[in-house]
């Protein structure tokens, strides 16, 4: 029996669900749906969020489910923005390749160290709000109004930038708190 703590559960769930339209919109070059959907999926995350903290909804499956569906939702929009050449494979390369390593390192942590209590570093979580809103932007582009080239430009070195600086962070937080682990 669903009880009022799983709904930012159901929320999460949700958002993977969202992920085949919205990838579905994008290849199909219905761009306005799919940044409807796509944003929807992005206040999804945050309402998720505010829930299990307001509430005290936490729950380990939540604290699982919420940074995979953003994972999903991401990953998937910035492969198919990739394959539609709206943004550059190398962004979507680093993009992809720090979310890889993060869930190799977090399973691996999970598995070898001790179980996994992770919490969104504060660079992780602007590095995820500037993906979001540079996907944001690039569907706008390709579906409403052409912005300026500096500005698409700009917001993917600045989610570059962003996105080296929390993985870099990640492996060396997490590689660190291993070490002191696996010494006791």
């Amino acid at each position: 029996m669903l009880q009022p703590k799983d709904i930012p559960n159901i929320i999460s769930i949700a958002r993977v669900v969202l992920v085949f339209p919205v990838i579905w919109l994008l290849l199909s070059h219905q761009y306005q749906s799919a940044m409807l959907l796509f944003f929807v999926a992005g206040i999804s995350d945050a309402l998720d969020g505010f829930l299990a903290r307001q509430f005290h909804w936490q729950s380990r499956l939540g604290g699982i489910l919420d940074p995979l569906a953003d994972k999903f939702l991401l990953v998937s929009s910035y492969l198919c923005l990739g394959w539609l050449q709206a943004l550059s494979w190398w962004l979507v390369g680093l993009v992809v390749l720090r979310d890889v390593i993060i869930v190799m390192g977090a399973v691996a942590y999970n598995f070898r160290v001790e179980k996994l209590d992770a919490q969104p570093s504060l660079m992780s979580k602007l590095n995820t709000g500037l993906q979001i809103l540079l996907v944001l932007l690039v569907v706008y582009d390709l579906g409403f109004s052409a912005l300026p080239d500096r500005l698409l430009q700009g917001m993917m070195w600045t989610v570059a930038f962003t996105t080296l600086w929390s993985g870099i962070g990640y492996v060396f937080s997490w590689g660190r708190k291993a070490g002191k682990q696996i010494r006791h």
